[in-house]
């Protein structure tokens, strides 16, 4: 039987195929560019937020601090908005007062929120209620909550709510802001208050992840509850007591709304009054701008020292 090839079929046969179109080989970045194009657009926009909005004021903060600006003109002058920082009487005593705040709120604001978390996470029943009423005051501003100490609970008259309770136990009241000796532990008290919420949530959320046989070793050992925190509590948390121990130190060396608040300002003879309202005060009272500058990078350059040495110490941990 014979085969009927089709038309054309005998000529092609001989030819040689067409050679396909070579395509472009994407290399590796371009190919991982395009995979992650959206990452890459989020990160542009938080990139761009920092830089206009953290890193250009940091920098132009630092250009300011060796210049002086009079009349509409500006001019170098090195080290001399420094020297003349320094050189005031109330450079020292803002420090001082700084340095008082974050002891205080160290012993205070940092020690309590884990004892009460410990607290919270030894209850069996209402646990969502005593959380929601310990976070309470964070979800509050910070304004309104110092108003609410200053003209309800630090009220220097019987009316007060501290000094109706000193009074009711029988103890001597206070002028509590307006005493020199009153207003840092009373600043202290306030901040601790207002915001005691997030570091207790963040300790809780530490403190359930420590397994249950630990406890359970311990105790069969004969260890107390005190002796279960040193030894079980504590070592199992470390990493984020140390982390919130740094937040802490930065925070409260940041002091500012307290005084301004709740002592006017600088406070009885000023008792009350911080490197940041310091720098407050030069800026927008003494119109001062270059000096309140060399103020900001010299708090710049103490906290960057306290980040360094907690690296450090963490490093070594590790």
């Amino acid at each position: 039987m014979a085969i009927i090839s089709a038309p054309g079929a005998t000529r092609d046969a001989g030819r040689p195929a067409p050679p396909s179109p070579v395509r472009p080989q994407r290399t590796s970045l371009g190919r991982k560019v395009r995979d992650n194009l959206t990452g890459h657009a989020f990160l542009i926009g938080a990139v761009l937020c920092f830089a206009v909005f953290s890193w250009y004021p940091m920098i132009r903060g630092i250009v300011m601090s060796f210049q002086r600006t009079r009349r509409g003109e500006t001019t170098w002058v090195g080290w001399d908005n420094y020297t003349r920082i320094i050189d005031d009487p109330s450079f020292w005593t803002a420090w001082k007062n700084t340095f008082s705040f974050t002891v205080l709120a160290l012993v205070l604001g940092y020690v309590v929120p884990f004892f009460v978390a410990i607290l919270l996470n030894e209850f069996r029943h209402a646990k969502g209620y005593l959380r929601i009423l310990v976070y309470l005051p964070v979800m509050l501003p910070p304004a309104s909550a110092l108003f609410l100490f200053k003209f309800y609970a630090y009220d220097p008259s019987d009316a007060g709510l501290f000094n109706a309770i000193l009074k009711a136990l029988h103890l001597p009241t206070s002028q509590w802001m307006q005493s020199p000796e009153m207003t840092m532990p009373a600043m202290v008290l306030a901040s601790t208050w207002m915001n005691m919420g997030s570091a207790v949530l963040i300790y809780l959320a530490a403190l359930q992840n420590i397994p249950g046989e630990l406890y359970e070793a311990a105790e069969l050992d004969g260890a107390g509850i005190w002796r279960r925190i040193r030894h079980v509590t504590i070592p199992q948390t470390r990493l984020i007591l140390a982390l919130l121990a740094m937040l802490q130190i930065v925070a409260t060396m940041q002091l500012f709304i307290e005084p301004l608040i709740l002592a006017n300002g600088a406070g009885a003879e000023d008792s009350a009054t911080s490197v940041a309202y310091l720098i407050y005060q030069h800026g927008f009272f003494q119109n001062d701008l270059n000096g309140a500058a060399a103020l900001g990078v010299i708090m710049l350059v103490v906290l960057a020292g306290f980040s360094a040495v907690y690296v450090r110490l963490t490093a070594k941990q590790d």
